[in-house]
């Protein structure tokens, strides 16, 4: 039997505008959480993709006289282009427009049918189709989707439900070692345990664009209900999910919904859901709804893959950040290139006109490695970065310190290399074209267990700056 690989996901998105900086964001956190796996030379199956039966991505295409088909297949290539441009390198690409996977969800939802556990009913009451979901009060703010801060419509039509509520106490059980961080696992919890549950209508009907029901043709399936199963569609054998990575926005349909329908057809349940917190522009969250955008294709035009990465990722995982251009440009010249750029600059100018003499690297003490490998197994990939630039910190206050440019201590320049090498592995999964870079002028692989082996001496030469200043 062929091992399972480490699988990892995002969430899917749609397709009825472009990507905005916080579909960037969540790429590059998977990413670089993929990227930490392979450097320990696990075997990854990343899926990413875009879910392209939501009745908004319908009604937009409606509104620009487009056929929805040809709507979502231009706007999912956009996309694509967004993981090329941020250097995600996913395994597949799903979009649930394809026959494959209408065949899946189809088949799920008549099983859980068969097993019987959806009936038809009467639905009236509140929908969102920015968020395409059903609404009670209790989500409003103001009378208003705080997601989308519009009010919701009211319906009233023949449904089908799926019996949730049966699924209550498992679901307590099962969400209290599913959901990081704790935060987010609490506000589940608490809804679960104070508020009922009902049952979830997984139908709509008077539509003509989504996945036909498979137990009456009056309807379509639930967009979310077809959505959430991409991960099984796009497993390619892998399932179970090792984690889902997905925003605050969608927690309850990922850490309730999900393992609810998963359990009633009886398959394996994910092991781990992410979710991180929304990136603000003025305090604000950054949406399209909300028209407040910064286009991450545009930002990688601009400044690079690696600069554009470096600044996202500095971001919180779990809490909601501040974002914008400006701080872009501030974490790229004060860091990027101050820091590392600068090191990197001088070591292998030194190096070039002095030579290495292989020895102990007492340098490396300075480096908290446990932190760092305890930061990315509990996903704050934010504290880990911070860890390897308080490293990169340490050595340049050691090139201050032992002065190799008068001096021309050979030893301290082969520390030095050294670290360069060790610092070049930990970026990897953060900055890739960077890394490569450091790589090849350095002569390394980039491999962790290559952390603890000292670097071989040889000829290095100053290349070329690897960050400019904006």
């Amino acid at each position: 039997m062929v091992k399972k690989k480490y699988y990892v996901t995002t969430a899917i998105d749609y397709v009825n505008a472009e990507p905005h900086v916080g579909h960037g964001f969540e790429k590059v956190l998977a990413d670089a959480l993929v990227r930490w796996k392979k450097l320990n030379g696990e075997n990854v199956w990343f899926l990413t993709g875009t879910d392209e039966n939501a009745q908004k991505n319908a009604q937009v295409a409606k509104e620009k006289g487009i056929d929805p088909q040809k709507f979502v297949n231009k706007n999912s290539k956009i996309f694509i282009k967004l993981c090329e441009k941020l250097n995600v390198n996913y395994d597949r690409f799903i979009r649930t427009t394809e026959k494959e996977h209408k065949k899946n969800a189809r088949e799920i939802f008549k099983k859980v049918y068969d097993n019987g556990e959806i009936y038809k009913g009467k639905y009236e009451g509140l929908y969102c189709v920015g968020c395409e979901e059903y609404k009670t009060e209790r989500d409003l703010i103001d009378g208003k989707c705080p997601e989308h801060n519009k009010e919701p419509d009211l319906i009233s039509e023949d449904a089908y439900f799926f019996k949730l509520s049966k699924y209550k106490n498992k679901l307590i059980k099962f969400v209290d070692s599913y959901v990081v961080p704790k935060s987010r696992k609490n506000e589940i919890l608490s809804r679960l345990k104070n508020e009922e549950l009902r049952d979830l209508c997984v139908s709509r009907t008077n539509l003509d664009w989504g996945i036909d029901s498979p137990i009456d043709d009056k309807f379509k399936i639930y967009v979310w209900f077809d959505a959430l199963i991409n991960y099984i569609s796009g497993a390619d054998g892998n399932w179970p999910a090792d984690v889902h990575v997905v925003g605050k926005g969608i927690n309850w349909f990922h850490s309730v919904i999900w393992p609810a329908i998963l359990m009633s057809v009886g398959f394996e349940l994910p092991k781990k859901l992410l979710v991180h917190g929304y990136l603000n522009l003025g305090g604000n969250k950054i949406s399209k709804s909300l028209g407040n955008t910064i286009n991450p294709i545009v930002l990688v035009d601009k400044y690079g893959a690696d600069s554009v990465r470096y600044s996202l990722l500095k971001c919180s995982v779990f809490e909601d950040s501040d974002y914008s251009e400006e701080i872009l440009i501030e974490r790229n010249n004060n860091e990027l290139a101050n820091k590392l750029g600068n090191l990197v600059s001088r070591v292998a100018g030194l190096v070039e006109k002095n030579g290495l003499e292989k020895c102990e690297n007492k340098l490396l003490k300075k480096l908290k490695l446990k932190n760092i490998q305890k930061f990315f197994e509990s996903y704050e990939l934010d504290k880990a970065l911070n860890e390897i630039f308080a490293f990169i910190d340490k050595c340049n206050e050691y090139v201050q310190k032992k002065k190799p440019w008068e001096t021309k201590d050979r030893k301290v320049l082969y520390e030095l290399v050294d670290s360069i090498k060790v610092i070049g592995i930990l970026l990897w999964p953060f900055i890739p074209f960077t890394s490569e870079k450091i790589a090849e002028q350095f002569g390394f692989e980039i491999k962790f267990k290559e952390i603890g082996r000292g670097i071989k001496v040889k000829k290095i030469k100053k290349g070329e700056i690897l960050f400019k200043k904006i």
